[in-house]
């Protein structure tokens, strides 16, 4: 932002104060060599952190600054005496390329990578006074260079290492133009950014002599790599150059005369790295006899024009200035000599220029042409021999025949941003400047002047950066009615404080709320009565408008929701009527029960919903089911069946209990059922409070339908999740008769089940019920049953209507008392096969005569005739198997077994026959206390312990007679109840090894 100087501006008071203390920015200091030099130096270069020394005797060395011990000592191909002292040495930036040039007009070339100089054949004889590098800096060849000689030539070249002795090092030498004005004492060349796809081939080229400065902006030839053809001819040729000339003086031809340009961008004082937008622009110097002419290299427009441009916005730092300093500096302790008024060499700095007058370094400043520093550094009589820098890594050398100085340079952009703050140019001030004084100074004073000129709304933004009392700029605001600006500041300033600066913050955010919402209802109510803001803003601008700070607010809101106090927005927002913006507010911090409410109270059930979706809560949803459910039940349980993995459908209850309590439709469309199927069939809850809570709306509905009540019923199975006792109290209330049947039998209570049916004279549902016990194998309690529905049918001369014949129909039942009614009621008991014709005639009344069930008296007859006999041949049958049970036994008292006289007992491998034994009809045979043994560690520990017992009391005579005689036999009868080896016993044994841990398992190979 570049503003005006001349409106009487001046920066604050304190800036001066704001960097005393500090170490001075120039300084130059001796360089101590470390090693001793055999002849004086006659030129010097420095680039890339590599310092090339020549010495009167021909000989180059080469040091490497970062490791300063390696020095390469370099002679070149002839001796001084053949071709003279080096005049003159340029060394490009990346120290990859030198040449070197003697007084005799030889010229030769060194690559950094080899130590032995090459001449040049081409440029035998010129004498170079200046070379312009290739800008994209190629390390393994020069590629295309300019060269400016004495006579006023530019020569384009192309040089290359070439170890082949019969290729020369250059490979071509172009003349491109000659200057009338002499010697050409610098060159530049850099590339000018530009649009297209040949962007890389615009170039800028500046040329200077002692009299002239030229300009050239261009597009190059094709590039050829391999050096074969000139690139600047066409630039040349096709380009007319903008020139800056000086006016004719007579001491021009005794005047130096250079082109230097600054160094490239270094870390700013606060080391970081400049952005690529912040990079300043390579300044250039042009020394001449009227003084230093300086400016900055600009690359826009990449045109012809340019040229023009860079030398309108440069100035002159005049030589008499520089001049004056030096004389006056000597104080009188020596006059100067004659031409000690002219600058011998320079140098260009990021932002200042620096000067060899004399035996002084002088430090001006770009800027404002001040100096800063001014020193004699040599000594009387002692002359420099050059003033270098090394480009890339912004290092200053001061080089006379035998001392070498270092110009080092601290901090020197410190005092930029008040050069710029005193020159209106706040941006730049700002960018330079690096400590938080500095900024806040800078911003003060931008904010002053904004104001001042009446742009409230940019000094808002840049107040907000500044340290200015805050009430005094909130006041400035409002005092001129500028409720915009009042608004950029706040939110500038608050994004200031700290997150410790709780009160602070959320005042400022508070206050900010209030200037939202009457800004809106400003920009609401001049559209609502379509006049205009202001002459500038019509209704439609308004509505942009309106839109523009709305969207600013959320943003605000969802910055800054952490800095507001709920209850006190709330409140703020409601006084202004603005319900978009306080919704808006709720839902930016979550708080979903407001906003539900909200919509609640105004009956907006839509609304609610759609905010209701959204949530993930449960709680939220709990406590607003109720009333949705009341109004808009069918599209909330839509939104709880996909929240269903969020929510406890037992915490939902109350509200559909709620809601089926004022429910007055068919079941169908009943909500509440609806979500509770869902919940049982769909997510298979298992929670007994939803089961019996469908149980409910089922049992409590008008109707008198109980198909769906049973439906649910029946798929509960065997093993309900609803309470029986609960749901059986809720039917027998309800009069719910099939339904309290089908509990009871689930439970069990087949006699309550039956009677239950017969008192509401359910026939057909009570010997349903009665053939239940069939599955679980109970005759008696189905005879049971069956006898109770006898006693209902014949007594009460009730029967099934669908096997009735007479009679009046009451309730499904068909009644009726003559003939064929009795026959009927005894067809129905036949459905039960365990009912007799004896247990059915105490249930006839007393009038009944014989007749009416004679044939049933007969046929029962019958069937006892039958079942006698098949009882004889039972008994029959038995007598027989008893008969045979005895020849057996009587046979078991001559068994035997033969026992040859080497047998061995299958446990202990000894001979059988040597102690009591026992063989089994299998022929395995055992001694009983081998036996014994093995039985105890397969037996049960019931079994042991009995064993055990008898054996002890056995052993130690405990017990005698016929005791002993019965414990013998229980002992034989548990120990020799089987054989070990292929009984129960061999079996329980099949996980035991056959290689038992001891035992040789070589004994089991084959």
């Amino acid at each position: 932002m570049a503003l005006n100087p001349s409106d009487g501006f001046v920066a604050a008071n304190n800036v001066a104060d704001l960097t005393d203390g500090v170490l001075p920015i120039f300084d130059v200091v001796p360089v101590q060599l470390q090693f001793s030099i055999a002849a004086d130096f006659v030129a010097a270069q420095v680039a890339n952190n590599v310092l090339i020394l020549a010495l009167s005797n021909g000989r180059i060395l080469r040091i490497d600054l970062n490791k300063p011990e390696d020095i390469d000592d370099i002679d070149l191909p002839k001796k001084p005496s053949e071709v003279g002292v080096i005049r003159r040495m340029f060394l490009d930036p990346t120290a990859s390329h030198l040449i070197v040039c003697t007084a005799g007009g030889e010229n030769y070339y060194l690559h950094s990578q080899s130590r032995q100089p090459r001449p040049l054949a081409r440029l035998r004889g010129v004498s170079i006074e200046s070379i312009a590098w290739n800008p994209s800096l190629p390390t393994a060849s020069t590629r295309e260079i300019l060269i400016g000689a004495s006579d006023g030539n530019i020569y384009e070249s192309y040089i290359e290492t070439s170890t082949e002795f019969y290729r020369k090092e250059d490979k071509y030498l172009k003349t491109l133009q000659k200057l009338p004005d002499g010697p050409i004492t610098g060159l530049w060349v850099d590339i000018v950014p530009s649009s297209g796809p040949s962007r890389a081939d615009m170039r800028r080229i500046l040329i200077s002599t002692q009299s002239r400065l030229y300009h050239l902006v261009g597009k190059i030839g094709r590039h050829h790599h391999d050096g074969s053809a000139s690139v600047y001819t066409k630039l040349f040729e096709a380009e007319q150059p903008i020139v800056h000339e000086l006016t004719r003086s007579s001491t021009a031809a005794t005047a130096a005369s250079a082109l230097v340009v600054s160094p490239d961008p270094q870390d700013n004082a606060a080391g970081r790295p400049h952005q690529q937008d912040t990079l300043p622009d390579r300044a250039f110097a042009w020394l001449s006899s009227h003084g230093v002419f300086h400016g900055k290299l600009l690359t826009n427009p990449a045109s012809p024009e340019l040229g023009t441009k860079v030398f309108n916005e440069s100035k002159l730092l005049p030589r008499s200035q520089l001049a004056v300093n030096a004389s006056e500096a000597t104080n009188g302790r020596r006059k100067p000599a004659a031409g000690a008024d002219y600058i011998d060499a320079l140098a260009l700095t990021q932002w200042h220029v620096v000067s060899l007058v004399g035996s002084r370094i002088i430090a001006a400043n770009r800027l404002t042409g001040s100096t800063i520093y001014d020193q004699v550094i040599l000594d009387p009589g002692q002359k420099a021999i050059g003033l270098c820098v090394d480009i890339q890594k912004s290092t200053f050398w001061l080089f006379t025949s035998t001392e070498i100085f270092e110009i080092v340079v601290r901090d020197e952009d410190r005092d930029i941003w008040k050069i710029m703050l005193q020159m209106q140019q706040f941006d730049a001030a700002l960018q330079y400047a690096h400590t938080p004084a500095q900024r806040d100074a800078v911003a003060t004073a931008s904010g002053d002047y904004l104001t001042s000129k009446g742009l409230y709304s940019e000094a808002a933004t840049v107040y907000g950066k500044s340290s200015k009392p805050f009430e005094e700029v909130a006041l400035s605001f409002i005092d001129n009615n500028q409720p915009d600006a009042l608004r950029k500041y706040l939110l500038a300033k608050l994004s200031t404080y700290k997150k410790a600066a709780v009160m602070q913050r959320i005042m400022i955010a508070t206050w900010l709320v209030e200037i939202f919402m009457a800004k809106l209802n400003s920009l609401d109510d001049t559209i609502i009565t379509k006049a205009e803001l202001s002459d500038a803003l019509d209704p439609t601008q308004t509505k942009e408008q309106l839109d523009a700070v709305r969207n600013e607010y959320h943003d605000f809101v969802n910055k800054h929701k952490s800095d507001l106090d709920r209850k006190t927005v709330y409140d703020v927002i409601s006084s202004h009527g603005r319900e978009e913006e306080l919704l808006y507010y709720a839902n930016a911090i979550n708080d979903h029960n407001f906003v539900l409410s909200y919509w609640v109270q105004r009956e907006r059930w839509s609304e609610a919903l759609t905010v209701l979706k959204r949530q993930k809560d449960a709680e939220v949803f709990y406590r607003y089911s109720s009333v949705l459910m009341t109004h808009a039940a069918g599209e909330l349980v839509d939104i709880l069946m996909r929240q269903s993995t969020n929510l406890k459908p037992r915490n939902l209850i109350p509200a559909l209990l709620e809601y089926d309590r004022n429910y007055t439709g068919p079941l169908s469309q009943n909500q509440a059922i609806r979500y509770l199927l869902y919940v049982v069939n769909q997510l298979g809850s298992t929670d007994s409070a939803v089961h019996n809570t469908l149980v409910s709306i089922y049992a409590s509905h008008p109707s008198r339908d109980e198909s769906a009540l049973l439906s649910y019923l029946e798929s509960q199975g065997d093993e309900p999740k609803f309470d029986p006792d609960f749901a059986l109290r809720l039917c027998i209330q309800n009069h719910r008769v099939l339904s309290c049947a089908h509990i009871y039998t689930s439970m069990g209570q087949y006699v309550q089940a039956v009677d239950l049916a017969l008192s509401h004279d359910e026939i057909e549902l009570a010997s349903i019920i009665a053939d239940r016990p069939i599955q679980s194998g109970n005759a008696q309690l189905r005879k049971k049953l069956w006898l109770a529905i006898a006693k209902k049918v014949i007594g009460s001369g009730h029967i099934p209507k669908e096997n009735g014949a007479n009679g009046t129909g009451v309730n499904g039942v068909v009644v009726g008392g003559d003939k064929s009614g009795i026959k009927t009621a005894i067809e129905f008991l036949k459905r039960c096969d365990l009912l007799r014709i004896e247990d059915l005639i105490p249930f006839f009344p007393d009038f009944v005569v014989i007749d009416d069930f004679k044939e049933e008296i007969c046929a029962a007859l019958e069937e006892y005739s039958k079942n006698i006999d098949s009882l004889r041949r039972e008994m029959d049958e038995s007598s027989q198997t008893a008969a045979n049970i005895r020849i057996d036994i009587s046979r078991l008292d001559q068994r035997y077994a033969i026992v040859e006289p080497g047998e061995k007992c299958f446990v202990c491998g000894l001979p059988l026959l040597s102690r009591q034994f026992f063989v089994f009809p299998c022929q395995h045979a055992f001694h009983s206390d081998c036996l014994g043994r093995k039985v105890l560690e397969q037996a049960g520990p019931a079994k042991s312990r009995r064993i055990k017992e008898c054996q002890i009391q056995i052993s130690k005579g405990l017990v005698s007679g016929t005791k002993r005689e019965a414990m013998i036999a229980e002992l034989d009868s548990l120990v020799a109840s089987a054989c070990i080896l292929c009984s129960d016993y061999a079996i329980k044994r099949i996980d035991e090894p056959f290689v038992k841990d001891g035992e040789d398992r070589t004994e089991w190979s084959l």
